[in-house]
């Protein structure tokens, strides 16, 4: 338990002093008008009270992203902890950070038109397929798992059962998608979001009233694999796969533009885009203390499971056995709202990143609908394909996370080129160094995961070094010829 008060403690700090350093190096202007104010369509650019798009942008970067990811990870044992943390303050954050003030900078914009200014117009061409089959992805995922969720919530898991519900989830998706962000989403997130951060909160408050005896630092990072059955997954890169959303997630640079448009003054980046994922890290630690209770300390057996239960079940169990009914309540919150709240933003920021692309104003609904309509018609073949047969999408949706990271790794490179360009000194050094550490954590996962080469694990540190070595030094020449 230290080593989890220890990295509570990290976490704040982080965002106190390394959030605030953050934010002098951008330079955010409170005269400067924000997007909310310049272009203001009533629809997407709408200025909201900063605590209301404090809310939402948590709720958008978070679903279920920073308590199954967090639990998954917690079989590494205590190293999860440290990703969470180190993570979280130097990577995560200031992605989102910096992907939420360019995009305040530029108009509103969104993750592709920022790549294609910084990074040249073939990669932003390759990022908008790249974010829009993410994002399709995402949105078409969180309609099939929380209708199986709630097929059985009924007693009903029959296809008919599941069907229907498909069409509740899928018909929400395309109002929230169409109206103003501020007539749903802007009235609903901020009530998941507090169910959210008191679901974790009060679990918290059990973990100290518990006290039980989790990992700690000093017991070791190595070996906790094998005693969690997944000798298999070496530290490097798997964890970095494993937990994303807790401590970096490029998800987040397609929902960052989403509240650039809505804040209202420049000084709000740092709470808004830098605290956000500070929260949400916050959230994954909690998981992952509960997760390594489950896993390690006879948790599982104590609420009724084994260690082999799959990431919605230990949210259950631990919720119903630790908080009782109200327990059972947020942890349905937590496995059908969340992800719910991720997939209608999913289909929103891919219907504002096209059009973006082909430069169409949203203000009418007919111009949505021009988007819309195509997004939605290819989800429903891929719920229909997914429905079909069970394992297909499976093995299509194997490939997010190596995908979700990349698109991180892609936004740090952007921000570094910026940074670069706009500030003297060495300044960018504050991006690149995590744009190559992820660079090489996509390498090294993509060339030894079996969903890759194949190549053996043990190559895995020494192919990140040199993919660490070589990105730095294009950098540097790139850096020298400009």
């Amino acid at each position: 338990m230290l080593s989890f008060v220890i990295s509570i403690v990290a976490l704040i700090l982080g965002y106190v002093l390394y959030g605030t350093f953050v934010d002098r190096v951008f330079g955010p202007d409170p005269k400067r008008p924000t997007p909310a104010v310049t272009k203001a369509d009533g629809v997407d650019y709408i200025a909201m009270p900063s605590w209301k798009v404090y809310m939402i942008q948590f709720l958008n970067i978070a679903g279920t992203g920073p308590i199954f990811g967090a639990i998954m990870g917690a079989k590494f044992g205590p190293a999860s902890y440290l990703w969470i943390v180190f993570g979280c303050i130097f990577a995560g954050a200031v992605h989102d950070y910096m992907c939420g003030m360019l995009s305040v900078r530029h108009g509103g914009c969104g993750f592709p038109e920022l790549v294609g200014e910084y990074l040249g117009q073939r990669t932003k061409k390759v990022m908008l397929v790249f974010s829009i089959v993410l994002l399709l992805l995402v949105g078409t995922v969180f309609v099939y798992s929380p209708a199986l969720i709630l097929g059985d919530i009924a007693g009903d898991g029959s296809r008919g059962s599941i069907m229907l519900w498909v069409g509740i989830v899928f018909f929400y998706y395309i109002i929230a998608t169409l109206l103003p962000i501020d007539k749903l989403i802007g009235r609903v997130y901020p009530l998941f979001a507090f169910a959210l951060l008191f679901m974790a909160a009060a679990l918290m408050v059990c973990l100290f009233i518990k006290w039980p005896s989790l990992p700690e630092f000093w017991d070791g990072l190595g070996g906790w694999t094998q005693k969690a059955g997944i000798a298999d997954q070496p530290i490097f890169p798997c964890l970095f796969i494993t937990i994303a959303c807790g401590a970096i997630s490029g998800f987040h640079a397609t929902q960052s533009p989403l509240m650039a448009r809505c804040i209202q003054n420049e000084k709000m980046g740092r709470p808004v885009f830098y605290g956000s994922m500070i929260t949400e890290g916050l959230v994954a630690l909690i998981w992952a203390a509960v997760a390594s209770w489950f896993f390690f300390d006879g948790g599982a057996a104590a609420v009724g499971s084994d260690t082999s239960a799959a990431a919605p079940t230990v949210v259950t169990k631990v919720s119903e056995n630790w908080l009782g009914l109200m327990g059972g309540i947020l942890a349905i919150l937590g496995v059908v709202a969340a992800p719910i709240t991720s997939g209608d933003t999913a289909f929103r920021s891919a219907r504002l990143i096209i059009a973006d692309f082909l430069h169409m104003p949203q203000r009418s609904l007919a111009k949505r609908l021009y988007i819309a309509i195509p997004l939605f018609a290819g989800s429903a073949i891929l719920l229909w394909y997914n429905i079909a047969d069970a394992n297909g999408f499976n093995v299509i949706w194997r490939y997010f996370g190596w995908s979700n990271q990349t698109l991180a790794a892609f936004m740090l490179w952007t921000a570094t080129i910026y940074l670069a360009r706009k500030k003297k000194g060495s300044w960018y050094l504050v991006t690149l160094l995590p744009a190559l550490f992820m660079t090489a954590v996509c390498v090294a996962f993509i060339m030894v995961d079996k969903t890759g080469f194949r190549v053996p694990t043990s190559l895995a540190p020494v192919i990140g070094l040199f993919t660490f070595v070589i990105s730095a030094l294009f950098f540097y020449i790139w850096k020298k010829r400009n």
